[in-house]
């Protein structure tokens, strides 16, 4: 078992890698990759989420970082916290990951356009890669929101 066989796994660059919900193992293996940092942007659902997923991670030597994004209610404070967290572990390899790598690929897209210099086209197509097809309004509307702020400091 690898950090490859992770629900929606994609791999970005040799420092990190994006992707679902990991299993146990999933997670033993990341470390044994030396993966220095997790990211999880679910939230906490028995249904979905490991036991105490923090604590394998610190137990494994790594950080863990827990930003909570509610699907039905994504807020612009939740993309602050992870641009702050994700800006500060930027050359750490880390793991980033939520329930199925949807809410990662919206943030991973838009902190890219706002630091990395990808264009709103660069980002739509980063994030097609698992959006496709899928259709969830509250979610395109608070792509935009964000898109539109960031084109706007740019």
């Amino acid at each position: 078992m690898s950090t490859c066989d992770i629900y929606n796994y994609r791999s970005v660059s040799d420092q990190l890698i994006l992707g679902g919900q990991p299993t146990e193992e999933q997670i033993k293996s990341a470390a044994d990759e030396r993966v220095k940092t997790v990211i999880n942007l679910a939230t906490l659902d028995p249904r979905y989420s490991l036991p105490d997923e923090a604590g394998l991670v610190q137990s494994l030597g790594m950080t863990y970082y827990h930003i909570p994004v509610e699907w039905g209610n994504p807020k612009e404070s939740d993309f602050e916290t992870f641009d702050k967290i994700f800006h500060q572990v930027s050359g750490e390899k880390t793991l980033l990951h939520c329930a199925a790598n949807f809410r990662v690929t919206a943030f991973y897209s838009l902190y890219a356009m706002k630091h990395l210099g990808w264009s709103e086209a660069q980002a739509d197509e980063f994030r097609a890669s698992i959006w496709q097809g899928s259709n969830y309004p509250i979610w395109e509307e608070f792509i935009a929101r964000l898109k539109s702020k960031i084109k706007s400091q740019v």
